[in-house]
């Protein structure tokens, strides 16, 4: 039976860990799926881009999934996400999610073909339009180069399986210009690290977080506070926080935040080919950046 996915509160993009030998570490993973339940995250989302996606096979996606909705025990709601090229690749990747006992899907735009907006609102509805799972649509046209715009939002909200967005434009404006459009027939979830709390503060819903795989008692926190209209509270923490969330915007994002998540005692540092673990300079630059934040980490009673 599906659990009712509300769009509120700290979703974890959740990191993937293997093994030495490349395997899947479904006991690491689980660790880190039960301190996120622990902590009080509303929902998981497996096989995102920090997840390292598009390396895992499709029988390793059933498996995370699998593993995941056994910790959750319908606790929280466990959603998949559909990064595929073609639009048949992401139909079927939402069917056996689906089957699979998926209770909502988090689906990016086409990533390797520049889709224009007919293109892209196309492609979304022919997803939707093939499973009964409710939807959050990522948009990111920072890295994926594609904008949904408020005029394609228009289209896309005749589905009504599309609930949700992860706002993550890096525009701060566009979460009151959703706001003006729609009202709340979106759900809007902050999905930059960096913006998390000002996006709460502007009215997202949640937050799709990155750090939260090492810190989930502190990203927590910040969610709660915000909404609790506590704002110099979650802010104290978020600045010490700040220099964390920015691991989240690089280009090396996982191998980053694998290594906080391993300092954390929830991750490894294992990544998949073509990622490699950091060497040298730039690992010691990252391990002081999380060292320091570790040694003024909040206490909470």
């Amino acid at each position: 039976m599906n659990v009712s996915v509300q769009w509120e509160g700290v979703y974890p993009a959740l990191l993937t860990p293997f093994t030495a030998d490349d395997q899947l570490d479904i006991p690491l993973f689980e660790k880190n799926l039960q301190a996120q339940l622990s902590a009080g995250v509303h929902g998981f989302i497996i096989g995102g881009s920090l997840g390292e996606a598009s390396t895992l096979e499709t029988n390793e996606k059933i498996e995370l999934l699998t593993s995941a909705l056994a910790v959750s025990d319908g606790k929280v709601p466990v959603l998949v996400n559909i990064a595929e090229q073609a639009t048949k690749q992401a139909i079927s990747r939402a069917h056996e999610a689906e089957t699979n006992g998926a209770d909502g899907l988090m689906l990016l735009p086409p990533m390797r073909y520049p889709a224009d907006a007919r293109e892209t609102v196309t492609f979304f509805k022919a997803v939707a339009q093939e499973t009964s799972l409710p939807i959050m649509i990522y948009n990111n046209p920072y890295d994926y180069k594609i904008m949904t715009t408020v005029a394609m939002f228009e289209e896309l909200a005749k589905l009504p399986n599309i609930q949700a967005v992860k706002e993550s434009t890096r525009d701060l404006t566009n979460v009151t210009r959703m706001r003006n459009a729609f009202g709340d027939r979106y759900k809007l979830l902050g999905g930059v690290d960096t913006l998390a709390l000002e996006a709460l503060l502007l009215g997202c819903d949640g937050w799709v977080g990155g750090l939260v795989d090492a810190f989930p008692q502190e990203t927590v926190a910040i969610y709660e506070l915000a909404k609790a209209g506590q704002v110099a509270e979650a802010l104290e923490i978020y600045r010490w926080f700040m220099p964390l969330l920015e691991l989240d915007i690089h280009p090396k994002l996982v191998q980053y935040i694998k290594l906080a998540a391993t300092a954390t005692g929830l991750s490894s540092e294992y990544v998949r080919a073509p990622r490699l673990p950091l060497i040298g300079a730039e690992r010691e630059q990252v391990l002081t950046i999380i060292e320091t934040a570790l040694a003024k980490r909040p206490v909470f009673a």
